[in-house]
Order: structure tokens, then sequence, then C-alpha cells
């Protein structure tokens, strides 16, 4: 591993998180974090061809919904001092951006991710003073030995393409590092628009039926993610806390609700071809809802 500001090393491919359309929740649209592909009739609109620029566009568009949903008051539990962290799935960085001048100062972030060009970003957009190394590093080959100089193990909407047992493994990891985890933006499933819609409830359904599929022969968690994260860190020996962290869209968002609003209905209409998707998306495109898209944040502390 390489120490950085704004430059990348090689290394494995990473399972990402937090970029797809739809939102942390969503799961869906052009591309993933770091140009992974993900859930979605709108999965093949726009999908990144390695150079990171689709799906970094997406995460800035993105990124000052996460800052206002993630769950501040978390960070008052933090244990000690944290000078070094480890981000799994970390995209451009919005993440560290967010995060790092919340905490103290002398910090040293590991970024991972599988898209070279988004780790660049991540690295060069981080704040001065904090210096930062990257990482290409399969979150399923994470170990004990990885954490042995972490204060702090974070990501944003990763851990709903992870399975139980993936899951299970990294509370282990975490266990076995004393090392405490801070997951921000998971998916819960939740969906509340306003106006309200009669198919509203259909296409929430299909959209969380979606998340839940298997791929690759693995059964991902989507929407189960929270519940299964707290369960996991919670027979690792850990304390868990958390808080719900919803993103607020609506017509003073426009492009992100819209972006959203395609990626929630393209996943729910390859989950279940039989809905009406175009005339229901269109409806909603021509007059953009107030929505509540449900998340939540989940700290686990090892004593």
């Amino acid at each position: 591993m390489t120490e950085v500001h704004g430059k990348i090393e090689s290394g494995t491919p990473l399972v990402t998180g937090e970029g797809r359309p739809g939102g942390p929740l969503a799961g869906a649209g052009p591309a993933g974090e770091g140009g992974r592909r993900e859930a979605g009739g709108a999965e093949g609109a726009t999908i990144s061809d390695g150079s990171g620029e689709f799906s970094a566009a997406w995460l800035s568009l993105r990124e000052p919904a996460d800052a206002a949903a993630r769950a501040l008051d978390l960070l008052d539990l933090l244990p000690g001092t944290v000078r070094t962290v480890r981000d799994l799935g970390c995209g451009t960085g919005s993440l560290g951006r967010w995060l790092s001048p919340r905490l103290g100062p002398g910090q040293h972030w590991v970024m991972t991710d599988r898209d070279p060009a988004l780790l660049l970003r991540a690295a060069a957009g981080m704040p001065d003073g904090v210096t930062v190394s990257t990482q290409r590093l399969d979150v399923a080959d994470l170990t004990p030995a990885d954490l042995a100089d972490a204060d702090l193990v974070t990501c944003s909407a990763l851990l709903d393409l992870l399975t139980t047992g993936e899951v299970e493994r990294l509370a282990g990891v975490c266990a076995e590092a004393r090392v405490p985890a801070l997951f921000t933006l998971s998916v819960t499933g939740e969906v509340q628009l306003a106006p309200h819609d009669p198919l509203d409830s259909e296409f929430e359904a299909a959209f969380n039926a979606h998340q839940r599929r298997v791929v690759d022969g693995r059964r991902l968690l989507g929407p189960d993610a929270p519940e299964a994260a707290a369960e996991a860190f919670t027979k690792a020996g850990a304390t868990v806390t958390v808080r719900p962290s919803p993103w607020r869209l609506g017509p003073a968002m426009p492009a992100l609700t819209a972006e959203w609003l395609r990626g929630w209905v393209g996943a729910a209409a390859e989950e279940r071809p039989d809905l009406p998707a175009g005339d229901y998306l269109e409806r909603r495109l021509a007059a953009l809802p107030h929505a509540s898209v449900g998340h939540k944040d989940v700290l686990a502390i090892f004593e």
C-alpha cells in the first residue's frame, strides 16, 4: 500500500458500495460505486467503462443528500481518538469529505475501491491535513491484520450488496481487531412519496424483492442489511447503535430526484415486468413528488 495524496496503487478488485442511482437505498440505475453494475432495468443505460466518469457524476449529484442524511449524533459515541480510518468502497471519497472534518487532527485514511479513477478522485479530494493511502482489496478478503492500525472501519451504502455470511465475516474481523465500525446509509426498503400514487406500494415491493436477488450464487441482503449487520455485530460482542438516516428528496432537488426515480422504477420493472413502469415513471417525472427514502446508520463498538 502506497502513501499518497492523489495517487493510487493496484491490487485486487473491491466489492463496492455507495453509487447506485436510487440512492444507497435503491441500488439501481446506471452504475454502482466504482462503475459496478447494479440493479434494475435502468442499469444498462449508463455503465462506467472503468474511467469512473458516469459513477463519479452520479456520486457528485447525490453527495449533498448523503451528507444531510447521515446520523451525526453517532459520532459522539465513537470511543477515543480516531486517527486511522479504513473506508471500504470509498468511491470518490464523499464519506471521507463528510466525516474527516468531524474527527480530530492528524488523520490518515486508507481508501479502498475497485475503480482506479475513483480512487484517484478520492485521494485528491480529501481535505488538507489528511493523509491518504489507497488499496484495491475485496471486502471478503479483509483480515484483522489489515485493521491492525485502524481506529475506525467505515463505509457508505455497501452492506446491501453483501450476503449474510459476508456481513458475519466482516463482524468477526472487526471483533478480532477490536476496531469500531460505522456503516452509513444502508438500505431499509421504505419509500414514502407525496402525493401518493396507487401503484407506489407495488413498485416499492418489487424494488425490494429485486434487491434481495441472487447474483452469482450470492443472496444479497438488500433492505435486510441494517438488521443483519446489527445482529452480526451484536453476536460478535459489539455494542450496536442504529439510527435512521433517510434521504429527503423532492422538487427542490430535481436532478437527483428524477435520477433516483428512474433507478427505483427500473429495478422494480426488472423484477416485475408486468408493472406499467413507463406510465408510472412518466407521471412521477412530470410532477416530481416529495420522497423519504429510507436508510439506517449502524455503529458497532467493541469494549
